[in-house]
Formats: C-alpha cells, sequence, structure tokens
C-alpha cells in the first residue's frame, strides 16, 4: 500500500438510540474513551460519568448487576 498524505480520523465517540419494543424512544447513551454519557428522550443535555466512577459504581453489590455469560 502506498503511503497517504491524509487519513480518517477515528470517532470520537459512540452513541446508540435506545428504543422500547413498541418503537418509543428511550433515550441515548454515548460511549467515550473517557466515559459514558445518557440523554433521556425529551432532554437536552447529557448527564455524564468517567469510566472509573461507572467502574465503581456497576460493580457493587447493591446494582443488582450481574456478569454475562461471556
Amino acid at each position: 500500500m502506498p503511503d497517504y498524505k491524509n487519513k480518517f480520523g477515528s470517532p470520537s465517540y459512540i452513541e446508540e438510540t435506545i428504543y422500547t419494543t413498541a418503537g418509543v424512544t428511550i433515550g441515548k447513551i454515548r460511549v467515550k474513551p473517557s466515559g459514558l454519557s445518557w440523554k433521556p428522550s425529551g432532554q437536552q443535555k447529557y448527564y455524564a460519568v468517567t469510566l472509573d466512577k461507572f467502574a465503581e459504581w456497576i460493580t457493587k453489590p447493591s446494582t443488582g448487576a450481574t456478569r454475562t455469560g461471556s
């Protein structure tokens, strides 16, 4: 392959819209290398948390989170 002068940048985040089974929008989740953001449907601003804070929270027994099979 030749050496290129320019290149595409990778996305700075991944964003997904979450829907109910009836197709109603629940909100959007945005995953960044530094943290997670959540915006409920109908809201203008995101709630954000660092990955460190998220990891600390999700691994506490009080959250009820369980490990996946894989």
